[in-house]
């Protein structure tokens, strides 16, 4: 997996299980809500219903009051009591049902037929003796009990409430009852519209999960082309900056051989030649002899010279004694070379950079004295060195005029050099920082130990 790859799936991957986690949140706690709407609703029907069936058995015991009032227990008052209260109904399912306390049918005028009929051992489709819990409560003085009961308008046994009282002077069980298959259906119409709530906002979830991935996704990649087009810019820039560095080098070592070397060899062979020219002279091999002399010295001196411009493409006191030795005999060799005074000065340990970083500080150090001579004007300069446990610092600083180093670090056609030791500094994670004023400049270069 690619780092730009890895470094989306890190952004995704915690927005993706926070979403997951907010909509398990979401779906438990609509869930528990819709529960408790359930269960409220229900109540309330359920309460409704129970306050109804009481209104109702209350207006039964009145219709039929002044028979039981009476006093009277034959035949005739107990039929006229049977028929008032076979003619009360509500709605279509809704009457009036009497039994004595042994379980006998007396009245019930939705289903003539199970009159005179002994129901005490009657149970409902769920096993339960529905008579005798109704004559349970009726004794107890009355109350409430659910059962199954067919439901006289679709005949199929339905749930329902019903509500009994005791008529204690003829030994009867007055009740009456409404069916909740109503409050059944309204119920589960209830949890169909919180399934299907649940399920929009859980749609809605997913959609604004949906978008934000997309956004996210859309977004780094357009980072990505962004960062790729920048890094391209910078790599480009970079290695326009690497060749004309190189052109720089070039023409600088091209200088040094042409000017220097090259007149050096051109003098050596002329004298060389003149010298043959001598020797075939008896009177002239002494000055034959001296011309040999004074070449022997030219070569000394195109020796030195190859080993200046050797040691400027590459010190190999770096490699073999360490930075601090390399910037002393830097120091040592521009003193000579440009006559400006140049003092170096080392302290603490020096020498646990690795040695890309000690070439890079030595670089530093070469394009800041180059910089000093064409540029500062500079009499004295002065080389620190100074390594402690985090790190190695370089500072050098002159006396020169200084110059604006923001304005011309920013210039186009100029600063090539600071821009080199800028980069050069960011490309093994070091800082550089140069402080210029007319009364000098100085340049700081630190690199942190990476252990």
């Amino acid at each position: 997996m690619k780092l730009r790859q890895k470094f989306l799936f890190l952004a995704l991957a915690p927005l993706i299980l926070a979403l997951c986690a907010i909509a398990v949140a979401v779906r438990y706690q609509a869930v528990t809500l819709g529960q408790q709407q359930r269960d409220t609703i229900q109540q309330a029907y359920l309460a409704s219903k129970e306050a109804e069936l009481k209104h109702y058995v209350a207006l039964a015991t009145q219709s039929i009051a002044h028979l039981v009032n009476s006093g009277r227990k034959d035949q005739a008052t107990l039929d006229e009591a049977k028929r008032i209260l076979s003619t009360l109904s509500f709605g279509d399912d809704g009457y009036f049902f009497v039994y004595d306390m042994q379980g006998n049918s007396l009245m019930h005028p939705r289903q003539p037929e199970l009159v005179g009929q002994n129901l005490f051992m009657l149970k409902d489709q769920d096993g339960n003796p529905t008579i005798q819990r109704l004559l349970a409560r009726a004794r107890e003085g009355g109350g409430l009990e659910r059962y199954y009961w067919v439901k006289p308008s679709s005949h199929k046994p339905a749930p329902k409430l019903g509500y009994v009282i005791p008529i204690r002077e003829w030994g009867w069980m007055l009740g009456t009852g409404i069916y909740l298959d109503d409050v059944d259906a309204a119920l589960a119409k209830v949890d169909a519209q919180q399934r299907g709530n649940i399920r929009n906002t859980l749609l809605w979830m997913a959609a604004i999960a949906a978008l934000a991935l997309v956004a996210v996704g859309v977004s780094g990649l357009a980072l990505n082309i962004r960062e790729y087009r920048v890094a391209d810019a910078k790599l480009k820039v970079l290695a326009q900056r690497v060749v004309e560095s190189q052109e720089e080098e070039r023409a600088r070592l091209s200088r040094d051989l042409h000017d220097g070397i090259s007149q050096w060899l051109v003098s050596i062979k002329l004298q060389i030649e003149a010298a043959i020219i001598r020797l075939a002279d008896p009177a002239q091999q002494d000055k034959a002899k001296a011309a040999f002399e004074h070449t022997v010295e030219q070569l000394n001196n195109v020796l030195g010279e190859v080993r200046r411009i050797s040691h400027n493409l590459r010190p190999a006191i770096l490699d073999d004694l360490g930075l601090a030795a390399a910037l002393e005999h830097l120091a040592g060799e521009f003193r000579v070379h440009s006559g400006v005074e140049v003092g170096f000065a080392a302290s603490g340990c020096t020498d646990r950079l690795p040695d890309v970083a000690n070439t890079v500080l030595f670089r530093i150090a070469q394009e800041a004295l180059t910089n000093i001579e064409r540029h500062a004007g500079a009499t004295r300069i002065t080389i620190a060195l100074d390594g402690d446990s985090e790190g190695i610092a370089l500072r050098i600083s002159d006396n020169g005029a200084g110059f604006d180093a923001e304005g011309i670090a920013g210039h186009p056609k100029r600063g090539i050099g600071l821009r080199n030791m800028m980069e050069r500094m960011e490309a093994i994670g070091g800082k550089l920082r140069i402080e210029s004023s007319p009364a000098g400049t100085v340049v700081l270069a630190r690199v942190d130990n990476k252990d």
